[in-house]
């Protein structure tokens, strides 16, 4: 009995489970969309006085930051939000004095309210490197009791263009500034306050990448399909 010619169905099979494999694979390195950080989970941004089981430091060494990504402080009007990319300034708790080209006041508390309420910060990540994030009321003691860390910014997929206006002004808090040595390359926009919407603190595939990779799965399976019915398998 001669040698049969053309694919049989097994090898046929084997082919579609090996490039299958390979596509999905490869569609593993997509680039993950911006995301949004709720500071502190559920506990909010809270000194530990008033919420003990807080550790912000810990919270911040499970995340992994990038340039575009926002941090959201759930807190109230008797907590500052400060960053800094200033040590000094962040080791001691007190940013009075502080260059304004390396640290930024993004809500200031109100000691003398007698009746707090709620509010909701969002703060974009501008500047690759570390920053550091405290709160500076009642002379540093909130800072002094949990309510401070510190994150490393990676390049991750740069800054989109609705946060990268680094033509304009070198500093979030300056834009008169004209130093060489300006911490961060670019300035806050009019609608910092308004977070990326494309995700949330979840580590999903950008939309782009998934659109992208379902068009060309699904045409190699038409693709496959063909061969299969051309070699009547």
């Amino acid at each position: 009995m001669g040698q049969s010619s053309g694919y049989n169905s097994t090898s046929v099979l084997q082919l579609i489970t090996i490039v299958s494999c390979l596509m999905v694979l490869s569609c593993s390195g997509s680039v993950s969309a911006y995301k949004n950080y709720t500071v502190g989970g559920s506990l909010g941004w809270f000194d530990a006085l008033e919420k003990p089981d807080v550790n912000y430091q810990k919270w911040a060494d499970s995340k992994n930051f990038s340039l575009g990504d926002f941090l959201i402080f759930n807190t109230d009007n008797n907590h500052s939000v400060i960053q800094t990319y200033n040590f000094t300034t962040y080791k001691f708790c007190d940013y009075d004095d502080a260059l304004q080209n390396d640290t930024i006041e993004w809500s200031a508390a109100d000691p003398s309210s007698t009746a707090p309420h709620s509010i909701s910060v969002a703060v974009p990540l501008l500047k690759e490197g570390m920053n550091y994030f405290f709160s500076s009321d009642y002379d540093g003691e909130q800072c002094n009791n949990g309510q401070h860390f510190k994150i490393n910014v990676t390049h991750g997929q740069g800054l989109p263009k609705s946060l990268d206006q680094s033509d304009d002004a070198p500093a979030p808090n300056s834009p008169d500034y004209r130093g060489d040595d300006s911490a961060p390359e670019t300035i806050v926009p009019a609608n910092f306050n308004h977070p990326i919407e494309e995700e949330s603190d979840k580590d999903e595939a950008s939309g782009s990448g998934s659109v992208y990779f379902n068009t060309q799965f699904y045409g190699f399976l038409i693709f496959l399909q063909i061969v299969c019915i051309f070699f009547k398998i």
